[in-house]
C-alpha cells in the first residue's frame, strides 16, 4: 500500500501530470506561491488550473493531509505523488516541495536576521497575516460546495465546522484534543452514514 492509503490509484479528475518532470516542476512553482496562504494556492493550482483533482477529492484529501503529522501541503504532495508514480513519484512531488523553498528561507534567514526589530517589518509581516487569514477564508467559501455530496449532509458539516473553529480560535483548545474528539466523532457519523447509504441501495436492489 502507498502513501495515498485506500484511496484510489488515480484520480477521477480527466487530467493528470504528464511526467515526473511535471509533477516536480508543478509542485515546485506551486512552493514558490504558497508565501502564507497555501491552501488558496493549492487549491487554484491541483482544481482549478490543471483539475488533477475534483474539487470533491481536493477536499477529502486535504483532510487527510490534515490529519497526518507535518506540513499539510507536503503531506498532500507525497499523497499525489504516490498516487501517479508510487514511490519515485511521491519523493520528487516532496523534493519539488521542499528544494527551492529551503535555499529562500535560508537567504531571508541570514537577512532578516539583521531587521527583523525594524517596525516597518514587524508591520509588513501583521499585514501579510491579515491577507493571510482572508485567504483561507475565501478559499473554505469556495469549496464548501464540495459539501452536499458529504454523506453526513451539508447542515451537519457546518454544525462541525463550526464547532471546530469554537474550539480552536476561541477556546484556544490543542489541535491535538479537537482532533481526537470532534475528529474522531465525525469519522464515525460519516461510517454510520455510509453504512446506511449501502443498506439503503442492497435494499433496493433485492426489491423485484
Amino acid at each position: 500500500m502507498g502513501v495515498s492509503g485506500a484511496r484510489p490509484a488515480v484520480s477521477s479528475s480527466a487530467m493528470r501530470p504528464r511526467s515526473k518532470s511535471d509533477l516536480f516542476w508543478s509542485f515546485s512553482w506551486l512552493a514558490l506561491q504558497g508565501f502564507g496562504g497555501v491552501l488558496a494556492v493549492v487549491q487554484r493550482e491541483l482544481v482549478e488550473k490543471k483539475q488533477w483533482l475534483t474539487r470533491e477529492e481536493f477536499v477529502e484529501d486535504w483532510a487527510v493531509a490534515q490529519i497526518m503529522p507535518g506540513p499539510n501541503v507536503v503531506n498532500l504532495s507525497l499523497m499525489l505523488g504516490d498516487r501517479y508514480y508510487g514511490f519515485s513519484g511521491a519523493l520528487l512531488a516532496m523534493a519539488g516541495m521542499l528544494f527551492f523553498p529551503m535555499i529562500i528561507v535560508l537567504a531571508m534567514a541570514v537577512l532578516y536576521s539583521g531587521v527583523s526589530e525594524l517596525p516597518a517589518v514587524q508591520g509588513a509581516l501583521r499585514g501579510m497575516g491579515a491577507v493571510t487569514a482572508g485567504l483561507i477564508t475565501a478559499t473554505g467559501f469556495k469549496l464548501s460546495p464540495a459539501l452536499q455530496r458529504n454523506p453526513l449532509g451539508r447542515a451537519l458539516c457546518w454544525v462541525l465546522v463550526a464547532l471546530t473553529f469554537v474550539a480552536i480560535g476561541l477556546l484556544r483548545i490543542p489541535l491535538v484534543w479537537v482532533l481526537l474528539s470532534l475528529g474522531v466523532l465525525s469519522c464515525g457519523l460519516a461510517v454510520r452514514a455510509l453504512r446506511q447509504m449501502q443498506n439503503l441501495d442492497a435494499r433496493s436492489e433485492s426489491k423485484p
